[in-house]
């Protein structure tokens, strides 16, 4: 694994041993705001716009890794690469690592999700509100059950991703401006972790780790191309980026599926630097895994951040300062014993049996399986695959390159409704 990333992580470690009630880019004083909903974001935010050549009203995505605790906001610049333009603590995440699966589990989502203006809830009792859209299209084949999950304020969660007051309105103004530029819908993507190698051999024994793989999949479709993926289901099994002989049905068989050759060059070459990376996270942690740490031994950690709030106020903390690594045969005992106690409470365990998702809780430590021979990933494009790996770009500026990006004006749109939708693929072709 690279140094400079180890550096962060390390860093990270200590920095988001819990939220922040004073964002990094927060600091609005709200008793100031006399709307909340047009409130427009600081002005250094829009010079950091400006320095990336990115449109005040460009596209933006969504991207959260709950180990860390970091919500990402990402924006289109004018060669439509989206980059970091702002990141937040998240003040509170309820549950672990993993997928929400039915109501009631406290688990905070996983997964991809489309978010439109009719997300956006201005009248919140928790300030402001972006609804994720759980369930989506995934979730739903799979019976996953529960409703209303969150993008709030007020810092406190059962299932949400919770911020502060102050956090949320700037997260708000964001979706507000880019949908006042057209864009038709943002694209949330709800990670355990970031997707490296290093963490990827960490979380090996997680009874989640095969859909993390399947998550992974979209995760590297961005890294390299840093555009926001074509998200499809079918078979009950999230696709990315795929040209299909027909459409698709988020239960039903999948239609033939090619990857793009343009981007499956691109995923082939990061796939190689990945595998890389993952020798080298085998011989560094050898016998050892990490240990996913539960909500009260995260909140345990920031337990003094409460002090001077009110009750309602419930920082979580991140899962870096309260998990750990320990050997395998450790892990696997105190998991165990974990899964006995809740049994002796009455709850039940999230095991591979009841989530379609997931498969055996221990895997083989041995190197990763090729990404063409992976069970069951079908027609899915390489599912471990650093990236800056270029690719052709066009002008994302032109509406109708892509749709997540400015929206046609009226007559351009009709024309467009009325001629064949051009296939998303064309991204991929070089300009002439």
């Amino acid at each position: 694994m690279r140094i400079r990333h180890l550096a962060y992580v390390s860093l990270m470690a200590l920095t988001l041993a819990g939220c922040n009630d004073a964002l990094d880019t927060a600091s609005v004083d709200l008793s100031t705001v006399k709307n909340k909903v047009e409130q427009p974001l600081p002005s250094h935010i829009l010079a950091d716009m400006a320095k990336k050549a990115m449109d005040r009203n460009s596209p933006i995505m969504i991207r959260i890794f709950k180990e860390e605790g970091v919500m990402e906001i990402l924006k289109a610049n004018q060669s439509n690469r989206f980059e970091v333009i702002a990141d937040y603590k998240i003040c509170a995440w309820s549950g672990r690592l993993g997928p929400k699966v039915k109501e009631g589990d406290r688990q905070a989502p996983e997964g991809f999700y489309m978010l439109t203006p009719a997300n956006l809830n201005p009248n919140s009792k928790y300030y402001l509100a972006i609804n994720t859209g759980f369930p989506n299209r995934y979730d739903a084949a799979n019976g996953r059950t529960g409703a209303n999950l969150m993008i709030h304020g007020a810092c406190s969660s059962s299932g949400c991703y919770s911020m502060t007051d102050q956090q949320v309105l700037e997260i708000y103004a964001f979706a507000r401006d880019a949908f006042k530029g057209g864009q038709k819908a943002i694209q949330l993507e709800a990670f355990p972790f970031r997707m490296t190698a290093e963490n990827m051999w960490k979380h090996r024994l997680s009874p989640n780790i095969d859909f993390w793989k399947m998550l992974k999949v979209g995760y590297d479709n961005f890294e390299v191309t840093k555009r926001p993926p074509e998200v499809e289901v079918c078979e009950k099994k999230y696709v990315f980026n795929q040209q299909a002989s027909g459409p698709f049905n988020a239960g039903g068989k999948c239609p033939v599926m090619t990857t793009p050759p343009a981007l499956q060059v691109a995923l082939s070459t990061y796939d190689k630097q990945y595998q890389a990376d993952y020798s080298l996270a085998m011989k560094k942690y050898d016998d050892m895994a990490w240990y996913d740490p539960t909500e009260a031994e995260r909140k345990a950690v920031v337990a003094k951040q409460r002090k001077g709030h009110d009750l309602a106020y419930a920082p979580t903390g991140t899962a870096l300062a309260a998990g750990k690594m320990m050997k395998v045969a450790d892990l696997e005992a105190m998991m165990s014993n974990q899964s006995a106690q809740q049994v002796a409470r009455g709850g039940t365990v999230l095991s591979p049996s009841t989530n379609p998702s997931t498969a055996s809780i221990r895997v083989a430590t041995t190197a990763p399986v090729a990404a063409s021979q992976q069970p069951e990933a079908g027609p899915l494009v390489a599912s471990n695959v650093p990236a800056n790996v270029p690719i052709p770009t066009a002008n994302p500026m032109n509406p109708g390159l892509n749709p997540l990006a400015y929206a046609p004006s009226p007559a351009v749109e009709t024309a467009q409704t009325e001629a064949k939708k051009p296939p998303f693929w064309k991204f991929w072709a070089k300009s002439e």
